[in-house]
């Protein structure tokens, strides 16, 4: 038994707890408070396990999933961006890259290549497995904001230009999903005016 790789373990597993801490903008179904990082993942990384059968291609499950799982650890450090906070995402990479050094460093070498490759890979959004999370991790909240009438998209006046451009990625994960959640999710909240209008 290596105590080393253990303690490193260990360490980066208390580390990670801190994950349940960063807030996001989405609401739970309730309304009543917003979700964590933590819910988020956990939420998404089941919703690829129940829907991977509507990949545009078949993926490796577990690793999309851990791939989910661990994509906003980095968030410990570098704080939750917005979505739609344009200023946020100016300095988003270099402060998540920095996160992700001191985060994954944690762990012994071998975990910390592993779980550093798949991050960087989910960054960069370049293989199947990458699409369908990106596709999950797009439509979670969009999910959960319809299921709130729309409450965060509200109070940040989101328009749908913004959404169509966020989304500009999700039909390559999964091009039947991207057509289910602009029929039943988003025009249905448009039409509401939950999301306004800026194109047509």
């Amino acid at each position: 038994m290596n105590d080393e790789n253990l303690n490193a373990l260990f360490d980066f597993c208390r580390e990670i707890d801190k994950e349940k801490f960063i807030g996001r903008q989405t609401y739970l179904t309730g309304a009543a408070r917003k979700e964590n990082d933590a819910e988020h993942a956990w939420h998404a990384a089941l919703m690829a396990v129940l829907l991977s059968e509507y990949s545009n291609e078949k993926i490796d499950v577990l690793k999309t999933v851990t791939m989910i799982l661990i994509h906003d650890i980095v968030e410990i450090d570098a704080g939750d961006t917005y979505a739609y906070d344009e200023i946020g995402k100016q300095t988003q990479r270099e402060r998540e890259v920095k996160a992700a050094d001191r985060i994954f460093g944690i762990l012994p070498k071998d975990k910390c290549e592993q779980l550093r490759d798949l991050w960087e890979e989910f960054e960069r959004n370049d293989t199947t497995e990458a699409n369908f999370a990106h596709a999950m991790d797009n439509l979670q909240p969009m999910m959960l904001n319809d299921h709130t009438d729309g409450k965060a998209w509200r109070e940040h006046s989101v328009v749908l230009s913004k959404i169509l451009g966020r989304n500009k990625t999700t039909e390559q994960g999964s091009e039947t999903l991207w057509e289910y959640a602009f029929k039943n999710l988003i025009k249905p909240n448009v039409k509401k005016g939950n999301i306004i209008d800026d194109i047509s």
